[in-house]
């Protein structure tokens, strides 16, 4: 195993007085670290899962980093994480992990904290390469690949419908780097498949702006077979639009983030499917880089994490197997009463 893997992990002797602050032969005292979390809108249940990951993880190794969680209430509320960067570099954290409301907006401030000596990870939404360059900032990124993960979802849907069919893509909030690559996504599968892209619109990430922009579509486009949202928030405004206009179970959505909301809707088919990026995954693989880099070990330009396709038979069997686990776990602790 490389000196890199062995800190990233922090499992063996070496990663635990490096950590530390320390030579291997010396006692691992625990360090001052403090690795601030920035996320952006609290109330997406995908970063609330990305929180509860970053806190799991710190919870296990309190003795290597303290962490310091903060969030928007509004995705669109740029100056306010921009606010929040600014307060963590006062703080003098040492490491700042981001996910950017805006792939460009962030980066001024994100280069000021790297001039304060603060390590700085690039989470979930890409920054803008053009921005960075403008600022000669060299920010790393640790995040799924959002085009491959659109392209699973349209894949899946294509699957579904026949060349030609009309489709509409929600897109997410214009000045974000995943939004982007999603839409790009989406648009490939469904030029694979021969289906027709007929609208494409934002819905700015939020469920009552999706219905707003879907009830649009489907009054100007009524042949419309299929909704490709590009968050599952989206997805969820999507289908109250189709149900006021009585066209629910006639036109599929895919999400993308698979937000446990989401998941009830599955399996009721009224969503096809869903996107899996493992929100909790990225903040722990964003906060590990972080220590990587202030530990002195190799810093890396880019971290791709896992995307899986969430379908109605992967819940099914993902029930199943829980089902399984509980009825064992109620059968040992039977046989393990007097």
């Amino acid at each position: 195993m490389s000196k890199r893997k062995v800190a990233a992990w922090g499992l063996g002797a070496l990663a635990l007085a490096a950590l530390a602050g320390c030579g291997p032969d010396e006692p691992a005292a625990k360090p001052n670290r403090r690795i601030a979390l920035v996320m952006k809108s609290l109330a997406n249940p995908f970063f609330k899962t990305m929180e509860d990951g970053a806190r799991a993880d710190q919870k296990k190794n309190a003795e290597f980093y303290d962490l310091i969680v903060n969030g928007i209430k509004d995705e669109r509320d740029v100056q306010k994480q921009v606010d929040i960067v600014e307060q963590m570099i006062a703080q003098r954290v040492n490491a700042i992990v981001i996910a950017p409301a805006d792939s460009k907006a962030l980066v001024p401030v994100c280069k000021r904290a790297l001039d304060a000596a603060i390590v700085v990870v690039n989470i979930d939404n890409e920054f803008d390469e053009g921005a960075l360059r403008e600022k000669h900032a060299a920010i790393p990124f640790v995040g799924p690949d959002n085009r491959k993960g659109a392209r699973l979802a349209g894949d899946h849907l294509a699957l579904r419908l026949k060349p030609g069919d009309e489709v509409a893509i929600v897109e997410g909030a214009p000045n974000t780097t995943n939004g982007t690559m999603r839409k790009l996504g989406f648009r490939e599968a469904m030029d694979r498949g021969g289906m027709k892209i007929v609208a494409s619109q934002t819905g700015q990430w939020e469920a009552k702006k999706a219905e707003e922009v879907v009830s649009g579509m489907i009054t100007q486009h009524p042949n419309l077979k299929a909704i490709l949202c590009a968050n599952d928030s989206m997805a969820i405004g999507a289908v109250a639009a189709l149900k006021a206009a009585d066209k629910l179970g006639s036109v599929l959505v895919v999400g993308f983030d698979n937000i446990s909301a989401i998941q009830d809707y599955i399996r009721e088919g009224k969503v096809l499917c869903s996107v899996d990026q493992h929100a909790d995954q990225i903040a722990v693989e964003g906060i590990r880089l972080a220590l990587d880099i202030l530990t002195g070990y190799e810093e890396t330009k880019y971290r791709e994490t896992k995307v899986d396709l969430i379908t109605a038979a992967e819940l099914k069997k993902a029930d199943e197997e829980a089902l399984k686990k509980k009825a064992a776990a109620k059968a040992g602790t039977a046989t393990a009463t007097p």
